[in-house]
């Protein structure tokens, strides 16, 4: 599937790896948070790059102690109606303080992936079929904001302060 990540297509290094399947040598896998609590010193010992994938219906909280092993989440949306991964990525990000990858997976759309950008996420797995140079596209429709995110960006109401203290 293409990944998009810091606003440009990029080849996906990562493997990832189900629960029964044996773990490959010196690659960066991919697994999910069943393995990771039943393997965890199997997995760190390895020396290689981890990533976790968690489903909607798993909290961050349930591996906040252990963030410093894993250089990747993978946060699924299973669906439109389900934007759990959402307050993941912001709890993430500004509670835990997470600065890996954070990558949407499953029902990523076109049309949230500026959302999912302001919330934390810096990378995204497109649909197989999904016309890349569009969806990068996409990162640029907006560029001002009502809101403070995690982003960073400056809200209007910042941006309008500053034009003001320039005028004067």
């Amino acid at each position: 599937m293409p990944l998009i990540k810091n606003g440009e297509q990029i080849e996906d290094l990562w493997l990832p790896v189900d629960d029964e399947q044996p773990l490959p040598e010196n690659a960066p896998i991919l697994v999910s948070l069943e393995r990771w609590q039943q393997e965890k010193d199997v997995l760190q010992a390895r020396g290689t790059e981890l990533g976790l994938r968690l489903r909607s219906d798993q909290s961050p909280q349930q591996v906040a102690e252990d963030l410093q092993a894993f250089s990747l989440i993978a946060l699924e949306f299973p669906k439109f109606t389900d934007g759990r991964a959402y307050s993941h990525a912001r709890l993430l990000r500004e509670r835990h303080g997470f600065t890996g990858e954070l990558r949407a997976v499953g029902n990523v759309l076109r049309d949230q992936l500026l959302f999912m950008q302001r919330c934390g996420f810096d990378a995204f797995e497109l649909p197989e079929d999904a016309p890349v140079e569009a969806w990068l596209k996409a990162l640029e429709d907006f560029s001002v904001w009502y809101q403070p995110a995690t982003d960073n960006r400056a809200p209007v109401s910042s941006l309008r302060r500053r034009l003001r203290v320039a005028a004067q």
